[in-house]
């Protein structure tokens, strides 16, 4: 691997760090906030979620933003929103709540209710059901409405996910390639990748053994995956062969092009010349299913997602320094803003690829039929733990 990213040199790296530092987030949050300085403000927020970056003088810039959220626009509400989930995920739930009702606009709702039930009570969620199911009254066909109501619903109950196992047969999807990304609904723990050829065979290492990938599926927001920047979506995306980014974030290895449902024409993603491009059925994305997930409202993310607007997740590497996750759950991993991502280790005094989990990852799918089929993203059962080889491996046919 010869890969080189001028990106992860240290001198690079801490140079970032202080323009991001005076340059983005304390001379964006040095004016009171206003109409005018809106989108400065986003623009720290979304820099400190992104480096992690915590003073007194930012917790009190972020508390005068709580304090004045009504008095502002979208592009400011949803990104203090982002922050508030990602550094924030227990502080502001009363003020947050208080606002809930006056929020008129469906996406920035839903956001400001999932940040209130990810770490709210039974009597949150019984509130956010009600003025959830209030508002679908007048609009029942509003997707995040739907699937704010049917997470509000179920909050805290276990929900019996189907075995995986139809996912792992020889014959499901028959001629295509797929990867497989098999996660945990907390996605504060990395999950699992495996390939399977189009002859339906899993993809061995060379000792035999199944071959496998770390691989993180969450956002630096950690929102629910139908929402823009939030965690990777369940569900089944149309995998569209290689490229190479030019975003300095993703770096230069290889990355899994991959589309959700709307984001481009229904008969490419179907694989179905005969189809109408611009009509998408619900029913079409069901019969990709395996029987058993047919009616399983979680495998759907990925569609309504899609039909909300969220584009552009990829299966990529990685230059963003890991030092900024230090301590967390997924450290060394960097999450992203909703892609599937994979481990690489550069050099920071020659900026070289010394180690790449997608280097890996894409020699393996180059031998093995390339990147034109399906890429899935499904979650197993919720232990608080990584996904690991053998927690997977019941589920498939051939060991």
């Amino acid at each position: 691997m010869t890969l080189y990213s001028r990106n992860v040199l240290k001198k690079n790296r801490e140079k970032f760090y202080r323009n991001i530092v005076q340059n983005v987030i304390l001379k964006n949050l040095s004016d009171s906030s206003t109409v005018a300085n809106e989108e400065a403000w986003a623009s720290a927020f979304d820099a400190i979620a992104l480096i992690q970056y915590h003073t007194p003088f930012t917790d009190l810039k972020i508390r005068q933003a709580v304090e004045s959220f009504p008095e502002h626009g979208l592009i400011f509400q949803r990104s203090l929103l982002d922050l508030l989930n990602a550094l924030y995920p227990e502080t502001y739930h009363e003020p947050v709540k208080k606002y809930l009702n006056a929020i008129e606009d469906a996406k920035t709702f839903a956001m400001a209710a999932n940040y209130i039930l990810n770490k709210g009570t039974e009597d949150d969620a019984v509130y956010i059901e009600f003025l959830t199911q209030e508002r679908m009254s007048r609009d029942k066909e509003d997707p995040y409405y739907q699937l704010l109501y049917y997470e509000a619903s179920l909050f805290n109950k276990k929900i019996s996910a189907p075995g995986l196992s139809g996912f792992f047969q020889k014959n499901y999807l028959p001629g295509s390639v797929l990867l497989i990304s098999v996660q945990r609904k907390n996605r504060n723990y990395p999950g699992l990748v495996l390939i399977r050829d189009a002859n339906g065979n899993f993809v061995k290492a060379d000792d035999g053994t199944i071959f496998h990938i770390p691989q993180l599926a969450r956002s630096i927001s950690n929102m629910p995956g139908y929402i823009s920047n939030g965690n990777t979506p369940e569900g089944i995306f149309r995998m569209d062969g290689f490229e190479v980014s030019n975003n300095a974030f993703i770096g230069p290895s290889v990355n899994v092009q991959m589309k959700m449902p709307f984001e481009d024409k229904a008969s490419h993603f179907f694989m179905d010349v005969n189809m109408p491009d611009s009509i998408w059925n619900k029913s079409d994305y069901a019969k990709l299913l395996p029987k058993d997930f047919k009616n399983y409202y979680p495998i759907y993310q990925a569609f309504y997602a899609g039909m909300l607007g969220r584009t552009e997740i990829i299966a990529h590497g990685s230059t963003v320094n890991p030092g900024y996750y230090t301590g967390q759950t997924y450290y060394p991993f960097t999450p992203t803003a909703g892609c599937l991502v994979t481990k690489e280790n550069w050099s920071e005094e020659t900026g070289k690829l010394k180690s790449s989990d997608q280097y890996e990852l894409i020699e393996s799918m180059r031998k093995n039929g390339g990147a034109k089929g399906y890429a899935i993203v499904v979650n197993i059962n919720d232990e608080q733990r990584p996904v690991e080889l053998t927690d997977v491996l019941p589920f498939m046919e051939n060991k």
